[in-house]
């Protein structure tokens, strides 16, 4: 089976192939035939029922940065005539991430696009997770500095951060008795227009935060990471240390309880992340840890999505 597919993603320039998880997934598009065009979502265009972008035809390989890809001549596309999607463009969630799957769902599913843009478009990857406050820690989302204080006085140590961030952009671990709680309400109120979300500080995130990832609803690999020394967020963003990890039974129980939910969405890559026994986030967007997980001996993530897109293609 050969595939015309269109990835559709932040510049291919500007990834470390090293660590990129959209890297792997061409890496492994490109070993099975299937066709590549690269496109930014800037490229986008729509123009009565005609979805196009301005691609170019891509080659990978697997070498440090500056040399890991060619492009080819620059052509507008009707992604129509394409056979996948991939939406791997990195957050923020905001109006233009909204608008551009609204876009692409004028396409899918005669083009499928990975993951469903409606579907990735109504389960905001910090909203998602609050349908499940069973498997969550105490958590709460609003703007009202009233109800933010009383759930510090209730829970004491509290991570704040922006409803709609990434990568750890933006959190922040304040302290019982730490009086910079209204300063950085003031701060988060002139740079965010939506609510925030604030959790109660797990201790166990010394032990890591761990990503696991889910394909077609099914948990393949965990990828446990370790904050840094003096660091609260565990993100490889921001120095944590990966290490392979084996799912604890708290762990599949959490898989087996969401499972369900991303199947109905037809969601197929998908990454939660566990601290101790709660669920903290379900990433939808443009999950990560492909490369990494494979590194430390794990399954190859990438040949699972793609076994699973030509399960839908074939």
């Amino acid at each position: 089976m050969s595939l015309k597919v269109a990835v559709q993603m932040d510049h291919v320039a500007t990834i470390n192939p090293k660590g990129d998880s959209t890297f792997a997934m061409m890496l492994e598009a490109q070993a099975r035939g299937h066709e590549l065009l690269h496109y930014t979502p800037d490229g986008l265009a729509l123009r009565g029922h005609t979805v196009s972008a301005l691609c170019q035809p891509i080659t990978v390989v697997d070498q440090p940065k500056g040399e890991h890809f060619t492009l080819g001549e620059a052509r507008r596309v009707d992604l129509s005539t394409q056979d996948v999607i991939l939406m791997r463009q990195d957050p923020p969630f905001d109006m233009n991430y909204i608008t551009i799957t609204h876009i692409l769902e004028r396409l899918h599913p005669k083009t499928l696009v990975v993951n469903p843009p409606a579907a990735v478009r109504n389960a905001p990857e910090k909203i998602l997770v609050t349908d499940f406050p069973e498997l969550m820690p105490p958590t709460l989302v609003t703007r009202d500095r009233a109800e933010i204080h009383a759930f510090r006085k209730e829970h004491g140590n509290i991570i704040v951060k922006p409803l709609y961030g990434n990568g750890g952009a933006g959190v922040f671990f304040i302290q019982e008795g730490d009086h910079n709680l209204a300063s950085l309400l003031e701060l988060f109120e002139s740079n965010y227009r939506e609510p925030f979300m604030i959790q109660k500080y797990l201790p166990d995130v010394r032990k890591g935060d761990k990503r696991i990832i889910i394909i077609d609803g099914e948990p393949v690999a965990g990828l446990n990471r370790i904050p840094a020394d003096g660091e609260a967020r565990s993100n490889m963003h921001v120095g944590g240390r990966p290490e392979l990890s084996e799912l604890t039974a708290r762990e599949r129980e959490i898989c087996a309880a969401i499972g369900p939910a991303l199947k109905e969405r037809d969601m197929i890559f998908v990454g939660i992340d566990v601290i101790g026994n709660y669920l903290t986030e379900i990433n939808v967007t443009s999950p990560t840890g492909i490369r990494e997980i494979k590194r430390f001996g794990g399954p190859d993530i990438a040949v699972l999505i793609w076994n699973a897109i030509e399960r839908r293609r074939g």
